[in-house]
């Protein structure tokens, strides 16, 4: 069963005598039978714009800080949408991951059949490499083609180079996604042009995006670069922020008549990183002009606040059978979530985990996930583990917690039938 249990303590921001102070708060334990279950977000997250809130016009848009993943405001950041070309992030990331993993090299070559030349070269007056038809180009090259002008061929030429053609690989896009904990993303080509399988969440492009970053920061500069020359074409980036935004580095742009203009951004200002994603406009200036006002707004009116450092007491899990009746649960590394300068949201974390949990348990063990809230927006979520050794407890202890886990099973069964 899943348990949420607070860890003791509400914080608040950064306001007056409380700038530093932690006030204690009572201990609060829920069971959600059968898990803790989030209804998809349909509105606005986030301080009103009287309140120093941001008012944005996309229709769907979210904004975070990249080391927390806190979420700084978001506008029905679960609706599904064509993502249009800036699905590529997860052909890329398929492509990273590959590359990492040892599948395949940088120096592969793969062939440029006729089916890419013609959906996605020249021929297809789309975005495009300009990839020469049964030429071979390798890997590093496709990348660059993908990423800096969008070609939609060489994607088309990574995907059946790798897979053998584009369904397979979409097939391993969409499998690849729910590993990375995107459950609603699904794919039907390798380079967003229209197909009804194409679908996104603002949400889930966020978490592509910040993943991308944390995890290939060797393949992440491709974002950056201003332009790619290839068949003696030289193409600029597409990417309206690295010219407009200081400390902006990435991602990609995106546009299908379904799917409306939409861009994947993000800037370092400060030492901070923020990822911005907007959806569903209806102009290309629009999309620009937006997401630079979004990633503009994050970085004058938040601040990084650390809640719990590394290895500092979260909170605790009751221990089924163990020598003692709860484990202490903390994190390696500092958990942070970004906090309004000026504004008056408190913070409540709370611990999640599937419990009691069983003895034995060894340090370092997962355990479950500290949610915090800004407000009525879950800002960051962060996973938690053990910080010390439960030895199983003797036959007794183990006999007293298998009758009281009985009378809460009897219990809950009961309360489902009412």
């Amino acid at each position: 069963m899943a348990t949420e249990v607070s860890p003791q303590r509400t914080f608040w921001p950064a306001t007056g005598r409380r700038r530093h102070g932690l006030i204690a708060a009572l201990v609060v334990a829920a069971v959600a039978w059968g898990g803790v279950v989030y209804a998809a977000n349909q509105s606005v997250q986030g301080a009103k714009k009287e309140e120093g809130g941001f008012d944005g016009d996309a229709p769907t848009a979210i904004l975070i800080e990249a080391s927390s993943g806190s979420v700084l405001w978001e506008k029905n950041a679960d609706e599904m949408r064509a993502p249009s070309s800036m699905m590529k992030l997860m052909t890329a990331e398929v492509v990273f991951h590959a590359i990492k993993q040892g599948d395949i090299k940088l120096t592969d070559e793969y062939h440029v059949s006729e089916n890419a030349w013609r959906k996605g070269g020249a021929p297809s007056g789309t975005s495009t490499m300009f990839a020469a038809i049964h030429s071979k180009i390798a890997v590093d090259d496709l990348l660059h083609g993908a990423i800096i002008p969008s070609g939609n061929d060489a994607c088309i030429v990574l995907a059946e180079g790798i897979a053998g053609d584009e369904r397979a690989f979409a097939d391993s896009m969409t499998k690849r996604a729910r590993e990375l904990g995107m459950t609603q993303s699904t794919f039907g080509n390798s380079n967003g042009l229209p197909d009804p399988a194409n679908k996104m969440t603002v949400r889930d492009l966020a978490k592509l995006a910040r993943y991308v970053i944390l995890t290939y920061p060797e393949f992440y500069k491709l974002f950056g670069e201003k332009e790619f020359t290839w068949n003696k074409i030289r193409q600029q980036n597409r990417n309206p922020l690295l010219n407009s935004l200081e400390g902006a580095d990435g991602l990609k742009t995106g546009y299908t008549k379904e799917g409306g203009y939409g861009m994947v951004g993000s800037a370092v200002q400060n030492g901070i990183r923020l990822i911005v994603v907007v959806n569903g406009l209806e102009d290309p200036d629009d999309r620009a002009t937006e997401a630079k006002k979004m990633l503009e707004w994050g970085f004058r009116s938040f601040e990084a606040r650390t809640l719990f450092a590394a290895e500092q007491p979260v909170g605790y899990a009751k221990v089924f059978g163990g020598d003692s009746r709860s484990v202490k649960l903390s994190s390696p590394e500092p958990i942070k979530v970004m906090v309004p300068k000026n504004g008056s949201e408190k913070l409540i974390a709370r611990v999640v985990y599937n419990g009691p949990v069983k003895a034995p348990i060894e340090p370092g063990q997962p355990v479950g996930v500290v949610r915090v809230w800004r407000g009525t927006n879950l800002a960051v979520e962060a996973p938690v583990y053990a910080a010390e050794a439960v030895g199983r407890g003797s036959t007794m202890r183990r006999a007293i917690d298998g009758a009281s886990e009985l009378v809460i099973g009897m219990f809950r069964a009961g309360a489902e039938k009412l």
